[in-house]
């Protein structure tokens, strides 16, 4: 995990991720990049192909500043080989009993091409000790292979 001092955001990278599957070298490699964010090398998780997507992870949010209106957003990267994503993805977050949201995704659309992205998941405000958030990136639609994205991480950013 890392935070930027100030805690306008905080970021879990990949390996702070649950991704089904992703200890399978035949449907996942792990990579290092340079993080977008700090410029630091990071591990990175290279899709080679799935037909089941599913990454996510929890959050304890009680580290975030209270009442402060917060972003979240998987960090990905689409390659030029990218294929298999006819149908949208699903993002979303939760926090149980408090808040839950979702959206649709079409990788296919996302441009430009080798290049972080933050692809939005949605916006929450922090309150104090509302708990364990957790947010997911899942696609499994027509049981479609999938290939051609790197995933970096999620980013929580404060937003003014």
């Amino acid at each position: 995990m890392a935070k930027e001092s100030g805690e306008s955001f905080v970021k879990l990278f990949a390996r702070d991720l649950t991704i089904t599957w992703g200890d399978d070298k035949r449907y996942w490699d792990w990579i290092q990049v340079k993080d977008p964010s700090s410029n630091e090398l990071v591990d990175a998780a290279e899709l080679i192909k799935v037909c089941f997507l599913d990454a996510r992870t929890k959050f304890d949010t009680s580290i975030l500043q209270p009442g402060t209106r917060y972003e979240v957003a998987f960090v990905i990267m689409k390659k030029e080989n990218a294929e298999g994503w006819e149908h949208p993805v699903k993002l979303g977050f939760g926090i149980p009993n408090v808040i839950e949201e979702g959206r649709d995704e079409d990788i296919s659309k996302l441009k430009p091409v080798n290049e972080w992205l933050e692809v939005p998941v949605g916006q929450f405000i922090a309150l104090p000790q509302a708990g364990q958030m957790e947010v997911f990136l899942k696609g499994s639609e027509g049981l479609i292979w999938k290939k051609g994205i790197v995933l970096n991480g999620v980013i929580f950013r404060a937003k003014n």
